[in-house]
């Protein structure tokens, strides 16, 4: 288990709204939408107090939300199952303006392991639990249909940030009902 007592936070305020680091002091271990769904339960209250990873944190948003792909990852530090972290590792590798469904890491995740089957659903409850949101884009994964669904920090965020990297959206859609909205 980490400790929880060595973490620090800080705001950065996007255009989609406020969004809290949190960082142990080297590593950034968090990045969230204000009121996103499965926030930690430990959040640091914010400090002056400043890291380079902050500052580089900061850097890549500034980058992002000026619509270009940032060139670079700041350090992170993720904490999770090898699952998750698996499909973590395959969101990093979605490129800037384009998308993947489910189903295709699921297929990719099931070719690393060496087994038959991954559940699409696996993948989704480990792309949902992304603790380090935009950096690791799981707003760039899409329901197998074109179904903009599951994203933590709000299904109208997720179609801004599409449509701001360039993606095409033809072909994609936001459910009109379902669990994940």
């Amino acid at each position: 288990m980490p400790e929880l007592s060595n973490r620090y936070s800080q705001y950065y305020q996007s255009p989609l709204g406020r969004m809290l680091l949190i960082s142990d002091g080297g590593l950034l271990t968090g990045l969230y939408f204000d009121r996103q769904k499965y926030l930690p339960c430990f959040v640091p209250e914010p400090q002056a107090k400043t890291f380079q990873v902050f500052e580089a944190a900061k850097r890549w948003l500034d980058a992002y939300f000026s619509g270009e792909d940032p060139g670079f990852t700041p350090p992170l530090g993720l904490e999770g199952s090898p699952f998750r972290r698996a499909v973590w590792d395959v969101l990093l590798t979605i490129p800037f303006g384009k998308t993947i469904t489910y189903t295709q890491i699921a297929e990719r995740i099931a070719r690393q392991m060496g087994i038959k089957r991954v559940s699409a659903r696996a993948v989704g409850n480990a792309v949902a639990h992304n603790p380090i949101s935009l950096i690791i884009p799981c707003h760039r994964v899409v329901g197998h249909k074109g179904s903009l669904t599951g994203y933590g920090g709000g299904i109208e965020r997720k179609a801004w940030l599409l449509v701001m990297e360039g993606v095409d959206m033809q072909g994609l859609f936001i459910p009109g009902k379902g669990t994940a909205l």
